[in-house]
């Protein structure tokens, strides 16, 4: 019985959960506020709510249950091209700001925080040098930010884990045995880390390619998509070597493949299935942040004045600012330098270098990592954890909230704020593909008898009117042919939505079963689908 009641209680609690993100989600929409900012403040507003579950955040839970399938769902989203263009500015975001925020935290809370000497800095350096990208990539896109500066922060956010748990494990190798590694054994630590985690990741992608090609069941695949992130995490985890670059090698091999090895169904059903989960996880994460402020304030003692925590929580996020600030202007001029060197028409203007230095928002791996930091150390009580788990909590709170509501006037403010449509390469790539099918089609009404001139024709003149959308020509009635295309939408759409209304009047009438309108509604949602604009 006290199983069953510790079960329903867990259900009520996700539920509550799912409840809250949804509707916040929803307040966020309206607002035009992502939506990690909004969960946080109502996590934060609710946790001092009366009768609220108390709900603790398990690092477990968040390493095991939660970053997995957030870094798969990241990865499978990034242009590998892309990635590999910008991999020497990410590379210098992930690794080298990384070192640079643990020596530069570790230097200041030796200096001038008395309960934090250069161990308890280092640590805290570590816990803190992880960055959150998702709300900044939400925001930069909404605003039509230039997608390469969105590759460079999606690229980091999936690198930076490694590395910042890396840091995170020499900290506290420095807090037991009172020092760290040699450069040698450090570097080969990371060597180690990097290469077998990639190899781990790449291995476990090549056999579920491999499987998937003798597979085409929507339920099946899905399935088998939710398996993957958490299997090449263990795998990376169990051989020592990087769960998360595990993750993420996985993730990257398996998009580039998906075009041959899914189906059309297939993939319409997974992208869909994944959008969804990875949207709960989010805000299930975000919301959590909010929720932790009673433990945080609970496990504070020591005589420290809350006037003392804000101040310490306010110097801290700006030195955290501070420092990413410093590190990105040299390393974009680096970037600028080596791209000018190979003759690369790609650079970093000064603009977009501080909006890169400006999205240095923390999450949930922070909070994450400073919970799982232990109390005792050598049999000793480590005092500074509290302390530790205080300023990561104030930091993410500054960092989210400040850099991420202020995002949106910066971009604009430095005119960095684009259109939201078609970028130009999609065009040309829809305009190029478009032209070869008519082509197809074209060569393949030649020859053919009277009787099959007019599905040629139709589907032609379908083709036709989808490459219109791209034109702005005018045709020889004086519109544009991309007006005349919005006028096919209008038209397609109103005989559709006269479809749907009559097959739900038949269901209602009890003249066709609700399968056949379930059926009949997929192919008319298909159909609609072709027409969706923007």
């Amino acid at each position: 019985m006290e199983s069953a009641a510790s079960l329903h209680a867990i259900e009520r609690v996700v539920l509550l959960l799912l409840v809250m993100v949804a509707a916040f989600a929803v307040i966020a929409h309206r607002l035009k506020t992502p939506y990690p900012i909004v969960l946080v403040l109502a996590g934060l507003f609710l946790s001092f709510m009366p009768h609220m579950p108390r709900i603790p955040l398990n690092p477990n839970f968040v390493f095991v249950i939660f970053l997995p399938p957030l870094l798969y769902s990241a990865a499978w989203t990034v242009s590998w091209r892309d990635f590999r263009r910008n991999l020497l500015i990410i590379s210098l975001l992930a690794v080298g700001l990384v070192g640079f925020t643990v020596w530069g935290v570790a230097l200041f809370s030796d200096h001038f925080i008395t309960a934090l000497d250069w161990k308890a800095g280092f640590l805290l350096g570590a816990v803190l040098s992880t960055t959150d990208a998702i709300a900044a990539t939400s925001v930069a896109k909404s605003l039509g930010l230039p997608r390469r500066i969105v590759d460079i922060l999606e690229g980091e956010s999936l690198l930076n884990d490694a590395t910042g748990l890396l840091a995170l494990e020499f900290g506290l190798r420095l807090l037991e045995r009172g020092d760290l590694p040699t450069v040698e054994a450090g570097l080969a630590r990371l060597v180690y880390l990097i290469v077998g985690g990639l190899a781990i990741g790449l291995l476990i992608g090549v056999v579920v390619g491999w499987f998937e090609k003798f597979v085409d069941n929507g339920p099946v695949e899905l399935v088998l998509s939710l398996i993957v992130p958490y299997a090449a995490y263990l795998a990376g985890e169990e051989a020592k070597a990087s769960g998360v670059l595990a993750v993420v090698a996985c993730g990257l091999y398996l998009s580039r493949q998906s075009a041959r090895i899914f189906s059309p169904n297939v993939r319409i059903q997974i992208w869909t299935a994944w959008g969804a989960m990875t949207f709960a996880l989010n805000g299930i994460v975000f919301l959590l942040i909010g929720l932790q402020m009673p433990y945080v304030l609970a496990s504070i003692h020591g005589g420290y004045k809350m006037s003392t925590l804000l101040e310490y929580g306010a110097v801290f996020s700006a030195i955290l600012i501070a420092l990413r600030m410093i590190w990105v202007a040299p390393a974009v001029w680096l970037t600028n330098f080596v791209h000018k060197l190979k003759e690369r028409k790609e650079h970093i203007s000064q603009r977009e270098t501080f909006v890169i230095g400006w999205t240095g928002m923390r999450g949930v791996i922070a909070l994450a990592a400073a919970v799982s930091v232990p109390e005792m150390v050598n049999g000793v009580e480590f005092g500074a954890r509290n302390l530790i788990i205080f300023l990561t909590f104030s930091v993410i709170l500054v960092t989210l909230v400040l850099q991420g509501l202020t995002l949106p006037s910066v971009i604009r403010a430095l005119g960095l704020a684009g259109e939201t449509g078609m970028e130009p390469e999609e065009r040309e790539a829809r305009h190029l593909a478009l032209k070869e099918a008519l082509d197809y089609l074209e060569q393949g009404r030649e020859g053919k008898c009277e009787a099959y001139m007019h599905a040629y024709d139709d589907l032609i003149d379908r083709y036709e009117h989808r490459l219109a959308e791209l034109l702005e020509d005018e045709s020889e009635h004086g519109v544009t042919k991309s007006q005349v295309y919005q006028e096919l939408v209008r038209a397609a759409r109103g005989a559709l939505e006269a479809e749907r209304t009559t097959i739900i009047r038949l269901r209602d009438e009890g003249a066709i079963s609700d399968d056949v309108l379930r059926k009949m509604e997929r192919v008319l949602d298909l159909e609609e689908s072709k027409y969706q604009l923007g």
